[in-house]
């Protein structure tokens, strides 16, 4: 017998801890047999995939986030989850007895594979429910080697003085949303890798990463092994490999291409690009100068850039700020360093104000919904 190997399994999971409570994987794959009785709706969700994957499913559905669109159900096969898993694995050096925090919704994409990686690699699972601050839902000497968080989630959790116990980990996702400029000056001060991530639900997660920090900080997005890109008549994203069931996937993402393949910089969605006047503008780009200025003046808040009908126009380039609205002089500076940092045709010809933004389920900001709840008379200080 090989003791050694013998020893080193007894130090693999049998187990997963969620939301604090230890639920062993052989009562799992017999659930919702021998399971107590308080489970929430949450928990029950996720032990029943749980106990699907460890009994060998071939098929899930999986819910997009409905950030862009109606949410839609896309049916993955487990192949492609494995493909993804092991990629990731791979890229992060992840295996048997590694410690993963699963702190996403794990109803979509981004979490359900957090909880594939742990049992494909055989990693020891502590899942708790999607909160601001996951680290304050464990106890204060848990360390974990990888998690992966929404923007928001990094930003609580760098707030609430975590960043040591971030910077003994392996690595650390972020993605499901734009990463703040002022919170990427913040991750630049951390010593634990932290990539953004690119990808969708059809994709099975990522497929691509930026590096935010240290040494190799990255402008671009470089493709994981094996995934094959290009681009359509828009310029836009197309990726097939085998988290795609070897099928073309077409994104609405514009990018520029590098000669080689391996990588792109991402410009924006197509369908966030506003005509006005015959001029197409970019959303995103708006969106990125429009942080600053609000930063630097001190004014920081969540704000994005969409169109609005006008009849002379087509569309107007609009600015959507959360909170109360500013003050008529704040207005006026926020407009003077935009004027001197867009085009004329990009400097937004409105500035509508929205107590609180619209987000989907899975927390992402919700565009289409919050502009679609909102009067169709123009916003205040308009000009």
């Amino acid at each position: 017998m090989d003791t050694a190997a013998t020893s080193a399994d007894l130090l693999l999971p049998d187990s997963l801890l969620l939301n604090g409570r230890e639920f062993r994987y052989a009562d799992i794959q017999q659930y919702p047999a021998n399971s107590p009785q308080d489970l929430n709706g949450y928990e029950a969700r996720v032990l029943d995939f749980v106990r699907q994957w460890l009994n060998g499913a071939q098929e899930f559905g999986l819910r997009t986030s409905g950030s862009t669109g109606k949410p839609q159900l896309v049916q993955m096969k487990r192949r492609q989850l494995e493909a993804s898993a092991r990629r990731t694995g791979d890229y992060f050096d992840l295996g048997p007895g590694d410690r993963l925090l699963v702190c996403l919704n794990c109803e979509f994409v981004g979490g359900l594979m957090m909880l594939v990686r742990g049992l494909e690699r055989r990693m020891h699972l502590t899942i708790v429910e999607p909160h601001a601050d996951p680290l304050a839902l464990v106890p204060a000497g848990a360390e974990f080697d990888f998690t992966s968080f929404v923007p928001l989630q990094l930003r609580t959790v760098l707030d609430a003085g975590h960043a040591p116990r971030l910077n003994r980990m392996k690595g650390i996702l972020v993605g499901g949303a734009a990463v703040e400029r002022s919170l990427e000056t913040d991750i630049r001060k951390l010593k634990v890798p932290v990539y953004v991530t690119y990808g969708m639900t059809e994709t099975a997660s990522h497929i691509a990463l930026r590096r935010l920090n240290g040494p190799d900080v990255q402008t671009t997005y470089r493709m994981l092994p094996g995934i094959h890109v290009g681009q359509d008549a828009r310029g836009c994203l197309t990726a097939r490999a085998d988290v795609t069931n070897d099928q073309l996937i077409i994104t609405n993402d514009r990018i520029t291409l590098s000669d080689d393949g391996h990588s792109f910089e991402w410009l924006g969605r197509a369908d966030f690009v506003i005509n006005s006047g015959g001029v197409k503008v970019q959303a995103e780009k708006v969106e990125l100068v429009l942080e600053v200025a609000l930063t630097e003046l001190g004014l920081g808040r969540r704000a994005f850039v969409a169109g609005r009908p006008d009849p002379r126009l087509g569309e107007q380039v609009t600015a959507f700020l959360e909170g109360a609205a500013l003050r008529p002089q704040q207005q006026q500076q926020l407009l003077a360093l935009l004027s001197q940092r867009l085009d004329k045709y990009e400097v937004p010809r409105d500035m509508v104000y929205v107590p609180q933004f619209r987000t989907t389920a899975s927390g992402k900001l919700d565009r289409l919904g919050t502009v679609r709840g909102l009067a169709p008379a123009p916003g205040v200080g308009g000009r």
